[in-house]
C-alpha cells in the first residue's frame, strides 16, 4: 500500500531508532525522504538506502533548520510532513541535575522541535497542507524519576501540539503527537537486563514496542485517513499507562 505517495516527509533524528525505523515505513509507503540528524555516517547511508537526501542539522538552531528546509524544498518542490523525532536524555535527579544538563535536553526536546516546525510551516502554509507529528513520551503524563528535563520537553510538545492544532487547522495543516512507552531502541536496550525485565512487568502487553510500531503510527497520522485527526496524542505503550 502506497498511503504516502507523492508526498516529501522531513525526519528528524532520522538516522537511528525510532527515526529510523520511520524513514524506512514512510519511503515504502511512497514518501521521499529527508533525513536531518548528527549523525552523518548512518544518516546518509540510509538516504541513499532509501533514495533520499540526508542534511546535516543541529536542531537547536533556528537558523540551520531554515536553511535545510529551503534546502528541501528546492530538491523536491515541497514540503508535506515533518516528524519531530530526534531527542537526547541527560537524566538525573533533581537534586543533582546541572543547568546545563536542563538546557541541553530543554534545546533539542522543545526548542527543536519548535525550530524545525518554524522552519518547514511557510512551505506547508503555501500548498495549504500539511502534517506536524511530534515524539512525546508516556512519561509526559505521569512523570518519571530523575527526568525533570525530558518529562518537562515531551509535556510541552503535547502543549504546544495542542497550540498548533487549533492555529493551523484551518489552513489544511493538522498537528498531532505520538506518545511512546518503552521502545526497543538502541539506547532502550543498552539498560541492564533486570530494569528492562522490570519495565516489561509493568506493562500490561509485556514487552518492549519495537521502532515499527511508532513508525506505523505516524504512518496513520500522515495518512489520508487521519485527516481529521487534530491535536491528537497517540499513546503506543501497550497500555503502561493504564
Amino acid at each position: 500500500m502506497k498511503g504516502l505517495e507523492g508526498k516529501v516527509a522531513i525526519i528528524t533524528g532520522g538516522a537511528m531508532g525510532i527515526g529510523k525505523a520511520t524513514a524506512i515505513r514512510f519511503a515504502s509507503e511512497g514518501a521521499k525522504i529527508a533525513i536531518w540528524d548528527i549523525n552523518e555516517d548512518q544518516g546518509k547511508a540510509l538516504a541513499q538506502e532509501l533514495g533520499g537526501h540526508f542534511f546535516a542539522v543541529n536542531t537547536s538552531s533556528l537558523e540551520a533548520c531554515e536553511a535545510a528546509a529551503k534546502a528541501v524544498n528546492e530538491a523536491f518542490g515541497q514540503i508535506d510532513i515533518i516528524i519531530n523525532n530526534a531527542g537526547i536524555t541527560r537524566d538525573a535527579t533533581m537534586k543533582k541535575m546541572t543547568a546545563d544538563q536542563w538546557q541541553q535536553v530543554i534545546d533539542v526536546n522543545l526548542t527543536g522541535v519548535f525550530n524545525c516546525t518554524k522552519a518547514v510551516l511557510p512551505y506547508m502554509l503555501e500548498r495549504n497542507f500539511g502534517r506536524i507529528l511530534s515524539a512525546a513520551s508516556v512519561v509526559a503524563h505521569n512523570g518519571n524519576f530523575g527526568q525533570t528535563n525530558y518529562v518537562a520537553t515531551k509535556a510541552g510538545v503535547i502543549g504546544m501540539t495542542k497550540v498548533w492544532a487549533k492555529e493551523f487547522g484551518r489552513k489544511g495543516i493538522t498537528a498531532n503527537a505520538v506518545a511512546p512507552g518503552f521502545i526497543g531502541t538502541e539506547m532502550v536496550l543498552t539498560i541492564p537486563e533486570k530494569v528492562i525485565d522490570m519495565l516489561k512487568e509493568k506493562t500490561p502487553v509485556p514487552r518492549l514496542g519495537e521502532p515499527a510500531e511508532i513508525a506505523a503510527a505516524y504512518a496513520f497520522l500522515a495518512s489520508d485517513d487521519a485527516a481529521f485527526i487534530n491535536g491528537a496524542v497517540l499513546n503506543v505503550d501497550g497500555g503502561v499507562t493504564l
